[in-house]
């Protein structure tokens, strides 16, 4: 009967206190109030269950199993995980800047709408289940290890401001505290030069075509990346185009290494769809 009268008290996310109550810490009252914040009962984003983690063991364990992937583009395989090939055609191109890239799952269901969610609507709060995932994908924590620098991707003035927070950031600055060893997190030493249209709206061509020069290292840091080992963070892998011209403008500036790190890697196209054999600009020309 009281159901009738009284609807279930709704479950409380650390997320949605922080934009209820616009909480925004800094300093030692950071990890004092994510402490906080966490022991709270939250709800799985996925499953809607509760009490819960913001991402139950649960869903995790059914939609973030580790999968095979190649090495450098993260594209999924359907072979095991330690038999893996190093490189597909489009990451064996004289193009191709990354040394490898990591990807914690697919963009697909549940993962897109969770990332949006994040991206679009400012759900920060998820940042830091996101970074767990990642974490725990193979091949990550050795990536983070060996890093310099760990360094995430930029958004143009116009987009953060519009935004109001970059999520690659987001997501570094909790891989950074929740990583055993101590990572140098650089936020300002990648520049977006290009304010370009968002790549979600754009073919795969031009994708390749619209980040090209879109990146560069500060001029007056160029010391800070020469020889280092470099993981490149960001939420999401589509073409590998942005990705790749960051990496490209990062080995330019004298990086040793560069290791992309995402959250999730967008599966390659359907079977009957014929992908470019040489995706990247001027590719085909230098074989």
């Amino acid at each position: 009967m009281l159901n009738e009268y009284i609807d279930p008290m709704p479950a409380i996310s650390p997320s949605s206190l922080r934009s209820r109550f616009n909480l925004r810490p800094s300093g030692l009252s950071r990890s004092w109030l994510h402490t906080w914040l966490s022991a709270i009962p939250s709800q799985c984003e996925i499953c809607r269950a509760w009490p819960s983690h913001t991402l139950c063991a649960s869903c995790v364990s059914i939609y973030a199993q580790p999968k095979a992937r190649y090495l450098c583009c993260a594209l999924p395989l359907h072979i095991s995980l330690k038999n893996a090939p190093t490189a597909c055609m489009t990451c064996s191109a004289p193009n191709w800047a990354l040394d490898g890239c990591v990807a914690a799952v697919d963009y697909a269901f549940p993962w897109a709408d969770l990332i949006t969610l994040f991206k679009f609507e400012q759900s920060t709060g998820l940042a830091a289940s996101f970074a767990q995932l990642m974490l725990a994908t193979p091949w990550a924590r050795p990536a983070l290890d060996q890093a310099d620098l760990l360094v995430p991707m930029p958004l143009s003035n116009a987009r953060l401001k519009q935004r109001g927070f970059n999520q690659a950031l987001e997501l570094a600055k909790h891989l950074q505290t929740s990583h055993e060893q101590p990572l140098r997190l650089e936020a300002r030493l990648l520049l977006r030069v290009w304010d370009t249209p968002p790549q979600s709206s754009l073919s795969r061509s031009d994708r390749l075509k619209n980040v090209q020069h879109a990146f560069v290292v500060d001029k007056q840091r160029l010391a800070e990346v020469h020889q280092k080992r470099v993981v490149l963070v960001d939420d999401v892998m589509t073409s590998g185009a942005s990705l790749n011209a960051a990496a490209r403008a990062l080995r330019a500036a004298g990086a040793e290494h560069v290791t992309g790190l995402v959250l999730a890697r967008t599966p390659a196209p359907e079977v009957g769809d014929t992908p470019d054999p040489y995706p990247w600009p001027d590719a085909a020309t230098n074989l």
